[in-house]
């Protein structure tokens, strides 16, 4: 066989394979848009980040023509009529009238991972390319600051060998930092580098400079308190991965790694002023950014029971007292709008 013969024959198997994966998706997504019967209700509208309405946002992980859509229901009524918007997203977070949300739309050969930038009416303010698969996202509490997290290599947290990247965007001055990689690392005092850190789960302050992160190197995570305007971070806890600031700022939600039989972390929160932490009563194991819904609950995402590509929103104290209950089905990446 000819080299140019050879050439042909590989194009055309690329094509047929690309076409068999682009059927495939489509096949999938067929089925995920019938509505499943008894399944949270959902009608198109208008979904704005800001207003006189205390609401609750999240993506639509319910069967039906708007799975994947970001919607709102009445934050006192969490498993209302869904109003679903036209932003399709694989992870969202806002506050004060700006919106993050970070798409994935495959293709026959590769995703197209976007980060989008929307305003109060889901305007795309500025988009960015995306270095790999969505992880997480946040806003911070006066809508100047945003943060993503994606998958360079291995899709989930508990690989044992995985790499994210992780960026921070001013929308006043739309200056990127587009690898935390890059800040000057503090660790016990001392200046620290090392070829294989990981920065994940950016939480921030009210003051639009401070956040907080998880610093993974040499096979443990950190908290790490950080500061934008200096380019560096500070550790100041082990074994703890996906912060979440509470609204009064005294206290980090995060999950914290256990390895005690299927359950591989335990949400914890931790008190800032002393580092000292308690579990919660959720003793399933939580890997997502838990958000908090008020100053004493948290809301984050679990598998649904019997459907492993959806997800359920739970909530529980974040003293550690009481149970955990269902928020809402079919749901994940939680915003309250107030």
């Amino acid at each position: 066989m000819t080299p140019l013969r050879r050439l042909l024959v590989l194009l055309a198997a690329v094509l047929v394979l690309g076409g068999l994966a682009a059927a495939l998706v489509l096949r999938a997504a067929s089925r995920a848009d019938r509505p499943q019967e008894g399944g949270p209700a959902t009608a198109a509208g208008s979904v704005p980040l800001t207003g006189p309405d205390d609401r609750l946002a999240f993506l639509n992980g319910a069967p039906g023509p708007h799975r994947g859509a970001l919607v709102s229901v009445p934050a006192a009524e969490p498993r209302a009529v869904r109003t679903a918007s036209g932003l399709t997203c694989q992870r969202f977070h806002a506050a004060a009238g700006t919106g993050v949300c970070l798409s994935s739309t495959p293709g026959a050969l590769a995703q197209e991972n976007r980060a989008l930038i929307v305003d109060a009416q889901l305007r795309t303010r500025r988009e960015f390319p995306l270095a790999g698969t969505p992880s997480r996202a946040r806003v911070s509490p006066g809508g100047r600051l945003v943060a993503w997290t994606v998958f360079v290599s291995g899709e989930s947290y508990g690989a044992a060998f995985f790499s994210t990247r992780t960026a921070i965007l001013d929308t006043r001055t739309w200056r990127l930092e587009a690898n935390l990689e890059e800040f000057a690392i503090s660790m016990d005092g001392k200046d620290y580098r090392s070829g294989d850190v990981n920065f994940w789960g950016v939480t921030f302050a009210k003051d639009e400079d401070t956040f907080y992160a998880t610093l993974g190197t040499a096979g443990r995570t950190h908290l790490v308190k950080g500061s934008l305007s200096a380019r560096r971070v500070t550790t100041l806890a082990e074994n703890v991965e996906c912060p979440s600031l509470s609204p009064d700022e005294t206290r980090i939600a995060y999950k914290k790694r256990v390895l005690r039989g299927a359950s591989l972390w335990r949400e914890h929160v931790m008190d800032l002023k002393t580092l000292r932490d308690h579990p919660l009563a959720e003793k399933r194991s939580v890997d997502d950014q838990a958000a908090w819904l008020d100053d004493a609950t948290l809301a984050y995402a679990l598998p649904t029971e019997g459907a492993p590509d959806s997800t359920d929103l739970w909530t529980t104290p974040a003293d550690g007292t009481g149970t955990p209950r269902l928020l809402t089905p079919g749901a994940s990446s939680p915003a309250r709008l107030r």
